[in-house]
């Protein structure tokens, strides 16, 4: 399938997404949301795929919804997909969420509104030195989008995330990491290569302990101890099921580079 904006590389065991708007800086403009929407959805339906990038075009990560169409009325931010259903950007970044592969960002460039939202959903931020990042959103009159309020406090607390998104302010690489925003700050012309290299680390490993750690890492701020103690023994007694659970022992007795099938 071919996409007008969005462009979608599977290399081995890794979906590498790429906003192809680089003109606009990768701002979400025409039917560029609902692509994005249709690439995840082929991506985390893709049995294949272990580990996905998304990435941005050109010098710019993604500016979040063009202002453009929003003077002209044109935008359709909400109005994509029928009144029954969520915004092509809700079901985004809810697949991102729910998807049982790690998902990593790999931050090019400026990343403001609904761009910073999108790299925030994800569970990994890489960033170039040459990233900014803005909630840029109450200056131009509109509230957060994308998962904003959900992830921002979640990642730098909730007095930096109001402070955040009531000023407006725009970040660097380095003070995203000092947040915690993201997770490497990388030269620029380094960034895909480090980028590369974390999602093949992250390939060699176990798939089915990586979709169960990522499901409860996800529920650390609402278990107790008890129940994250709860969850890991019903996960344990899942994986050691696995054929994969075998292969890692048998390889390491073996001292040799285990090959998981996700089985």
């Amino acid at each position: 399938m071919k996409w007008e904006h969005v462009l979608l590389d599977k290399k081995d065991h890794m979906a590498f997404i790429t906003l192809n708007r680089p003109e606009k800086l990768n701002a979400f403009g025409g039917r560029m949301r609902q692509e994005i929407s249709e690439v995840v959805q082929d991506v985390c339906a893709d049995d294949d795929i272990r580990v996905i990038v998304i990435t941005g075009a050109g010098k710019a990560f993604c500016v979040g919804g063009d202002v453009t169409e929003f003077v002209s009325g044109e935008t359709k931010a909400l109005t994509e997909t029928s009144p029954s259903e969520r915004p092509a950007m809700s079901q985004i970044v809810l697949a991102l969420n729910r998807v049982e592969k790690p998902v990593i960002a790999a931050v090019n460039g400026v990343a403001a509104g609904g761009g910073v939202n999108l790299a925030l959903s994800c569970d990994i931020r890489i960033a170039s030195e040459k990233a900014r990042f803005a909630q840029v959103f109450t200056r131009r009159g509109v509230h957060p989008d994308w998962g904003g309020i959900y992830f921002l406090p979640r990642l730098v607390g909730y007095a930096k995330a109001a402070e955040l998104i009531f000023s407006g302010e725009v970040i660097d690489a380095q003070e995203a990491y000092k947040l915690g925003m993201v997770n490497q700050v990388v030269p620029h012309d380094q960034l895909m290569e480090a980028t590369g290299k974390m999602a093949e680390r992250i390939d060699k490993n176990a798939p089915i302990p990586i979709a169960f750690a990522k499901r409860g890492l996800q529920n650390f701020y609402k278990w107790d101890l008890a129940q994250a103690l709860d969850y890991e023994s019903y996960v344990l007694s899942v994986t050691m099921k696995t054929e994969d659970i075998k292969e890692g022992f048998t390889a390491f007795l073996q001292k040799r580079e285990p090959n998981f099938k996700g089985r």
